[in-house]
């Protein structure tokens, strides 16, 4: 069994790349693809929303990150951690993390990672409960192995200041 730390690193508002040390490892197949969603209405006036690719977004437009990843070893991986650091010119968009079978933590420094409820930030010298905005990492800690062949997925929002 493996215990296998997966550092994603997105460096611009558009991305889309497999993860170099995933790779190297071996263990996993790492995927980032970023989308945004659009709204359209159907023949029958329905309105449906998709997922498209972000090519272009603009100042205030909100964009999807998808990690999709799967164990191509023969052996279950243990201890896996996927760390998206948030590009700055990124906010985080509240409550949109998502991880099936994983705990989602939050840093406001890249180094110490908790709930938001415990996480906080010294402003002009004074301390106050950090926010969605302060958040420059998110963190999925996945809850229990991965097995063999077996995929996941984790996402979040953010939107492009």
């Amino acid at each position: 069994m493996k215990n296998l730390l997966c550092f994603l690193v997105l460096a611009g508002s558009v991305f889309a790349a497999p993860l170099a040390s995933a790779q190297e490892s071996g263990h996993l197949n790492v995927k980032t693809v970023v989308q945004k969603e659009e709204v359209i209405t159907d023949a029958q006036g329905q309105v449906q929303k998709r997922l498209v690719d972000a090519a272009k977004v603009v100042p205030g437009d909100e964009v999807v990150y998808t990690v999709t990843f799967r164990n191509i070893s023969s052996e279950p991986a243990e201890n896996v951690v996927i760390t998206n650091p948030l590009p700055e010119e990124m906010s985080y968009v509240e409550g949109s993390a998502f991880g099936p079978g994983a705990e989602i933590l939050f840093s406001v420094d890249g180094s110490h990672f908790a709930y938001p409820a415990e996480l906080i930030v010294t402003e002009n010298g004074a301390q106050r409960p950090a926010v969605a905005d302060d958040f420059t990492h998110i963190r999925w800690v996945m809850t229990s192995e991965i097995n063999a062949g077996a995929q996941g997925l984790a996402r979040f929002r953010a939107r492009l200041n």
